[in-house]
């Protein structure tokens, strides 16, 4: 680190880099989704370059394109800050950005599905310079001895690997807003495996699996929480925190992408009775020594993966969803959807990890 920057108690933010990474693989796989069908079209490799804007222009899409790489840009500049000075931080952060923008335009060429586009190429630009140069104004507040970077290191305990765990409580947040997935619902891989059945259940069983779901996922990613939080702080308070902002990501995604009259959707008698037991659990849990909060989080998500993925397919959630047109949000529903399979299984390797890192609190 450079001696003005120690000066000035500015630092490198290991968490801006992780969400930066995250981030950019997110980019990646929205932009190639549903990643099959590749073959050559026969148009040379750049073709999209000098091509005419395609007609008619959809607002959406243009809107779209820009608000995605809005924090691309953003946290670009925050990863390498304060390593490079501002303007370069800068130059870097949206060089960065159009690079990545142009390599994956020119690889959509390949995809049947996909579309290159010239003004896709602009608009991703164009988002990342405002991600860009909002960051610039943002270094200091975020990254500097009196803001964000010191609040983070007050709640939360110190270490790159804290920084990871609060990415996957970040993607955690992210996956609700996936509305196909039941409430909490992350791990379900039933559509790599489905399987016909003519059986019918009582109603009482979808309760209790969706009560099950719900409960599970959201103590192991309380414990969870409650694990990266600084001694001393409000624990407590940040998991209430974060599983009121699930549930009202979750209720957005319903309201974005299916409609005003189905914002509350999700919240059937079992996934609320979930959430209630999960809280009152979470109260007592959160008092266990950390190691048995982390085993505990490990059971609950063991748990919660084996039974999103025993239960039968609910037939009302099967019934409103055949009718849901995604429309322009497929590839964001496909991420959303991807997060939500992945996260049970990067989270347990984490929490087998986290135990092995030495406490700074007790050095």
């Amino acid at each position: 680190m450079r001696e003005s920057d120690a000066m000035s108690g500015e630092r490198p933010s290991t968490l801006a880099r992780y969400l930066f990474v995250a981030y950019a693989l997110l980019v990646v796989y929205a932009s190639l989704h549903p990643l099959s069908g590749w073959r050559d079209n026969g148009l040379p490799p750049f073709a999209f370059l000098t091509a005419r804007f395609p007609r008619p222009i959809h607002a959406f899409d243009v809107v779209a394109n820009v608000i995605g790489y809005v924090p691309l840009g953003f946290l670009a500049v925050l990863a390498a800050y304060p390593r490079l000075r501002r303007g370069r931080a800068l130059a870097v952060g949206f060089a960065f950005s159009l690079l990545l923008s142009f390599a994956l335009e020119s690889l959509q060429l390949y995809l049947p599905s996909r579309t290159a586009s010239n003004l896709d190429l602009l608009a991703n630009a164009a988002g990342a310079s405002l991600g860009a140069l909002a960051a610039l104004g943002a270094t200091r507040p975020l990254l500097d001895s009196g803001g964000l970077q010191r609040l983070r290191h007050r709640l939360f305990r110190p270490g790159a690997r804290v920084d990871l765990g609060l990415v996957l409580l970040g993607l955690w947040l992210f996956a609700q807003l996936n509305p196909e997935t039941i409430l909490f619902g992350n791990g379900d891989l039933r559509d790599l495996f489905k399987t016909p059945s003519g059986k019918l259940y009582p109603a009482e069983v979808f309760l209790r699996v969706e009560a099950g779901v719900a409960c599970t996922n959201a103590i192991a990613a309380g414990l969870l929480a409650s694990c990266l939080t600084g001694r001393g702080q409000p624990a407590r308070a940040v998991v209430l925190a974060m599983i009121g902002a699930a549930l009202a990501a979750h209720s957005f995604a319903f309201r974005l992408l299916i409609g005003p009259q189905e914002v509350l959707s999700w919240a059937t008698p079992g996934a609320l009775y979930g959430v209630a037991a999960a809280v009152a659990l979470l109260m007592f849990g959160m008092a266990l020594p950390r190691s048995a909060q982390l085993a505990l989080a490990g059971l609950a998500l063991l748990a919660a993966t084996a039974i999103v993925n025993l239960a039968p397919a609910n037939p009302y959630n099967s019934a409103t969803f055949s009718l849901w047109q995604q429309g322009r949000f497929l590839n964001f529903n496909g991420l959303t959807r991807l997060v939500s399979i992945v996260w049970p299984f990067a989270t347990m390797c984490y929490l087998v990890l986290l135990p092995a890192e030495r406490d700074p609190e007790k050095a």
